[in-house]
């Protein structure tokens, strides 16, 4: 059953524990297995991801298989319902108008002297997308990796993501996929997957940059591999944390947190509210709604390790706990968020209102939901198109404008005992005089 918690003394722990969900022992195991994935996928290639894709999926495929075909692309099409690919495609516009505001410009300044400093964005040349399969079909998990990377101008972008039965990857997927623009499709899932993006092999290409959420194993990969390329950020299971007051619908409240339930087993689910009826009436719509709920097993046991609701003296209190977990996704379910929007600096994604539940961002808001979990929304951001850019300094100097600094870059220079780079300057001094 979802707990109630009414002692302070508590809540921060509970919160901690909540936090730290991913952090066991095991994971010290699972990191070596891993490990031995990324060396055997780095020595043997493509014999090292069949083997693995065989062991791990239980998926015989051959070297040749493993790219998604042109066929099989034209007849996803055919195995989607009309209603579906108008909901992708009205997606895929939302999606793609928000980023598009978020990119930035390169820019240079002429000033005085001559001198010219700027700053150019320009995209990486390979994109790999990973896009998780196995409990559900992330139509829109592909739509929020692939569009920020199409917007950035990334000139290739590639996917990876396990097959199911019969070797097959979901329609939908596939439909999204082309949707926006992404064709380079490969069968492959897990740690081999993150391996072949990262070191590349006889048939997957090395990319630049990784992005998409996964299992642990998929997270301990990217962790790993960061560095010989990079990642957007390191996944941890779903989190939603709602403040509402004594206005908020508890069907609503409860949904909402059921929603984030039913992701994983691991996911947590958490309420801040100053209202003792809407504490209780929550705690029962959670228990009703599960009678029936599809994915039951999952989601019951979600809510029995991570879900929590906890009483507070206020609406600020709320706003500095929340502070405190930073989490993944914020819902403020109160009368005027805006008021309550300011105490908040930690969160990936804020909700305002009761009538903007996650799932609006989940799917076609415009934002993206690859957001930072596990605490990281106190330093990390969600998914953006500047993943996939990164900017290099321009400068230029005349030699009137060089002149004027010889003498601050010499006793710089000269004070870090590095007498070349003095010279440097000295030297070009000389040959003006």
């Amino acid at each position: 059953m979802l707990r109630i918690i009414t002692q302070q003394a508590d809540v921060k722990a509970e919160l901690q524990r909540i936090c730290d969900r991913t952090h066991d022992e095991q994971v010290l195991h699972k990191e070596a297995t891993v490990r031995e994935v990324l060396q055997a996928v780095k020595r043997q290639g493509d014999k090292a991801v069949l083997h693995y894709t065989d062991e791990f999926d239980n998926q015989i495929l051959k070297a040749e298989e493993l790219r998604v075909t042109g066929s099989e692309l034209d007849a996803a099409y055919q195995q989607v319902s009309k209603e579906l690919l108008e909901a992708i495609q009205l997606a895929s516009r939302q999606i793609e108008a928000f980023h598009r505001q978020r990119v930035p410009k390169s820019w240079v300044h002429f000033g005085d002297d001559d001198i010219v400093l700027g700053k150019r964005y320009t995209p990486v040349d390979r994109a790999g997308l990973y896009v998780p399969g196995g409990r559900a079909a992330y139509i829109s998990t592909v739509l929020m990796n692939a569009i920020p990377a199409k917007v950035a101008g990334v000139p290739r972008i590639v996917m990876a993501t396990p097959p199911g039965a019969q070797k097959a990857i979901n329609p939908a997927v596939l439909v999204a996929a082309q949707e926006v623009g992404v064709q380079e499709i490969y069968r492959v899932g897990g740690a081999q997957a993150i391996a072949a993006l990262a070191y590349g092999t006889e048939t997957i290409p090395k990319v630049d940059v990784i992005t998409g959420p996964g299992n642990i194993y998929v997270t301990l990969a990217k962790k790993l591999v960061y560095g010989t390329v990079g990642i957007d950020s390191l996944a941890g299971p779903s989190e939603v944390l709602i403040i509402a007051d004594e206005g908020a619908n508890p069907v609503h409240v409860a949904t909402d947190m059921l929603a984030q339930a039913e992701h994983d087993p691991m996911a947590a689910a958490i309420l801040f509210t100053t209202d003792p009826a809407l504490a209780k009436n929550v705690q029962v719509a959670v228990e009703r709604q599960l009678v029936d709920h599809p994915r039951r097993i999952d989601t019951e046991k979600a809510i029995a390790h991570y879900g929590l609701i906890v009483l507070v003296e206020s609406l600020d209190a709320a706003a500095e706990l929340s502070n405190e977990f930073a989490p993944e996704h914020l819902e403020l379910e109160v009368k005027d968020p805006w008021a309550v929007l300011p105490n908040i600096r930690h969160a990936g994604a804020i909700f305002l209102g009761y009538s903007t539940p996650e799932a609006v961002g989940d799917y076609l808001a415009g934002p993206n939901h690859t957001l930072p979990t596990s605490g990281a929304a106190r330093y990390a951001s969600a998914l953006s198109v500047e993943t996939f850019l990164k900017h290099s300094s321009i400068i230029q100097y005349s030699q009137t404008a060089l002149n004027k600094v010889a003498g601050a870059i010499d006793t710089l220079a000269t004070a870090e005992g590095l007498p070349s780079h003095a010279d440097s300057v000295k030297r070009r001094i000389q040959q003006d005089e």
